[in-house]
């Protein structure tokens, strides 16, 4: 017997047997988000890889440095005289500094001059001995002047020359050392250091005085070794330093030390600031701004596009539909991204997000933005 079905309460419920049916019956199609195993696929985000001019501009610590300087010693020791400078005092090339007190200096210098006068009248009187024989032997009667004595009285010439000459060596020698207690500038600039006072005694082993020439300083930046092939340095760059946080200064690239620092991975370069006014501080840290840029274009990724491990870093490229690992290497960090090398393309398909989870030869859906 058939139950008679109700219009209005069983409708919906029939319909979607018959549905149910009808699909079944006709092999209607799969759902797309399915595998032939009934495996549902993950939708993962990637993006087409292209090439753009890499443009960064870096900040790095500095110090600035004067452009001369000098520790001055006492050459011999001594007792400070007078000292004739003080800190802080502007000096020019060749002033004197400080005066030392040695007397057995002196004492030799005057010896050695007195020798020197001794070993002259010697050589002088010598000289004429065989002036005076040679021209009694050139007279026409014969054996005036025997030769042996002519012979000797040269010989005796010589040797007193000699003695002459290394006399006033060695009198030149100890000129040079008196000298030594007079401490003179080397060079035009500023008294920064006083170690000693007069009457106060010194030694070879401690500096007196320290010099500075200030009116040009040195920037020295230690630059990366990864930032030396991209830095563009060309006219003037900025820096800052603390104690001027408002205000910018320019210093211009002078030279370079042509090699990378095994200890630090760093190459130093320095430049030139002019100081006249003395506004800047030599001893000062400051903060320089260098342009980096490719001089061809590079590749730029997303750093998620990067997955490091232990033994690599790779990123996931999409090829044939499927999961690929591509080891790469990492170069400078910009706000678009990293640049990377070897093993990637313009136009091809890369993760968003690389992890080790995504295994080669895996699929998904890939959803390229």
């Amino acid at each position: 017997m058939i139950k008679k079905i109700d219009k209005v309460a069983g409708l919906p419920s029939a319909l979607a047997i018959c549905a149910a049916y009808l699909l079944t019956a006709c092999g209607g199609p799969e759902h797309t988000d399915t595998t032939d195993a009934g495996a549902v696929k993950d939708t993962v985000a990637a993006f087409i890889v292209q090439q753009d001019t890499l443009h960064k501009t870096v900040e790095l610590p500095a110090e600035l440095l004067p452009y001369e300087y000098a520790d001055l010693y006492a050459k011999v020791e001594g007792f400070v005289q007078d000292m004739k400078v003080d800190l802080g005092d502007k000096v020019k090339k060749g002033q004197v500094l400080a005066v030392i007190k040695a007397p057995e200096v002196n004492s030799r210098f005057a010896e050695s001059e007195a020798s020197v006068l001794s070993a002259r009248s010697k050589w002088t009187s010598s000289k004429d001995h065989y002036e005076r024989l040679y021209r009694a032997s050139q007279a026409k009667t014969p054996g005036i002047v025997a030769p042996v004595d002519l012979e000797r009285s040269r010989n005796q010439m010589m040797a007193d020359s000699s003695a002459y000459v290394a006399a006033e060596k060695q009198s030149q020698a100890y000129r040079d050392v008196s000298g030594y207690l007079y401490i003179t500038a080397p060079f035009n600039g500023v008294i920064t250091s006083r170690k000693v006072n007069a009457g106060a005694f010194t030694g070879t082993n401690a500096p007196l005085l320290t010099i500075q020439d200030l009116h040009l300083l040195r920037l020295r930046a230690a630059v990366p070794e990864m930032y030396t092939g991209a830095a563009r340095t060309a006219g003037n760059i900025d820096f800052r330093v603390d104690a001027y946080p408002l205000e910018r200064f320019a210093a211009k690239l002078t030279r370079k030390s042509g090699t990378i620092d095994p200890a630090t991975r760093t190459e130093l370069w320095e430049f030139e600031v002019p100081n006249g006014e003395g506004k800047l501080k030599a001893g000062a840290f400051a903060y320089v701004k260098i342009g980096l840029q490719r001089d061809m274009p590079s590749v730029i990724v997303p750093a998620t596009a990067i997955a490091t491990t232990q033994e690599r870093k790779f990123v996931i490229r999409v090829k044939d539909g499927k999961a690929e690992w591509v080891d790469t290497r990492q170069g400078i960090t910009t706000d678009k991204g990293i640049e990377i090398f070897a093993g990637i393309q313009p136009g091809d398909t890369l993760l968003m997000k690389a992890t080790d989870e995504r295994k080669p030869g895996s699929t998904a859906f890939w959803k390229v933005k």
